[in-house]
């Protein structure tokens, strides 16, 4: 038998391995265990590749007591401590800036269905409603006030589409962008209060979570619509829930939940609430970019060179 000499590393998220095994080929011996960890020190891969966006296992770093790299293969990484990480020798790094333009023509394509209701328009021609001489009103984007959470690369990927499409735009971020053309609003408190549909695309971590709070959802307003294509720790669910029960808000597009798959009977009576199942930045395109991403930082890792997207 002969023994295979090529590095070992470790996928703890079997989901991914049909992207994996075609971007890594026969680079790498790939290790498929699933996302629970094996008895401490049985594993001395130096490598492992997760997704980035659930709860990370830290029983990994006492199963491998070599490892040296944790690959996210998508774009968030809010599953994982990265400073325990960091504390521990373990580099992490995420795909970065592969699926952020994705993400924004899904952020528009919300939008563009809600304001322009275009899944409605669509129920009308089915159910006969358009042949009882009712017409269909709907709002023109133009002049539309649209409140960005957050004006990293997808913010302003989404600004510069809102540009086109005649929006208004303004942002809110803890830290100033000078270089960016859009205004910064004074609070998020305000930023909701001005806007007509706010888009959260913010990073997320512990040090926000629930940033979308209750009183955010009541400066949004009845009139407001609440798309969230970031991740669903950033909001108040429930808030969002009541709010559209009750008519305190307009509308939610929501990409992303607290706990996914989020339960349909959870919003099986929620009026005005359009829900998609986490895919604003899965696209062909992305995953093959998220895929070469991760093969290029694990290259990096094993030739002993700095790594090309570190978490912060």
């Amino acid at each position: 038998m002969v023994e295979d000499f090529r590095e070992t590393v470790v996928l703890a998220s079997p989901h991914l391995a049909s992207f994996v095994k075609e971007a890594i080929g026969n680079r790498y011996r790939l290790v498929e265990r699933g996302p629970i960890p094996p008895k401490p020190g049985s594993c001395l891969a130096s490598a492992l590749i997760v997704d980035g966006s659930r709860p990370f296992d830290k029983g990994w770093y006492d199963a491998m007591p070599n490892l040296g790299l944790i690959a996210c293969f998508n774009t968030g990484y809010d599953g994982i401590d990265v400073d325990w990480a960091r504390s521990r020798g373990v580099v992490v790094t995420h795909a970065l800036n592969v699926n952020h333009e994705d993400v924004a023509d899904f952020a528009i394509g919300q939008i563009l269905n809600i304001y322009r209701k275009i899944s409605d328009g669509s129920r009308w021609v089915s159910d006969g409603e358009w042949q009882s001489n009712k017409r269909l009103m709907t709002t023109s984007l133009a002049g539309l006030r649209l409140g960005i959470v957050g004006l990293g690369s997808i913010g302003q990927a989404l600004a510069r589409r809102a540009d086109v499409m005649r929006m208004a735009t303004s942002w809110w971020a803890p830290r100033e962008k000078p270089d960016v053309p859009w205004p910064r609003a004074p609070s998020l408190i305000e930023l909701a209060r001005w806007s007509d549909v706010l888009v959260i695309s913010a990073r997320a971590g512990e040090d926000n979570r629930g940033l979308i709070s209750r009183s955010v959802i009541e400066a949004l307003g009845p009139r407001g619509t609440l798309v969230n294509v970031s991740r669903g720790s950033l909001v108040d669910e429930d808030a969002v829930i009541d709010a559209l029960r009750c008519g305190a808000l307009a509308a939610a597009a929501l990409d992303v939940y607290q706990k996914e798959p989020t339960s349909p009977t959870r919003w099986s009576d929620v009026p005005h609430a359009f829900l998609s199942p986490h895919i604003a930045g899965v696209t062909d395109l992305a995953l093959r970019r998220m895929a070469a991403l991760v093969v290029a930082n694990l290259d990096a890792f094993f030739n002993g060179e700095p790594v090309l997207t570190a978490a912060a």
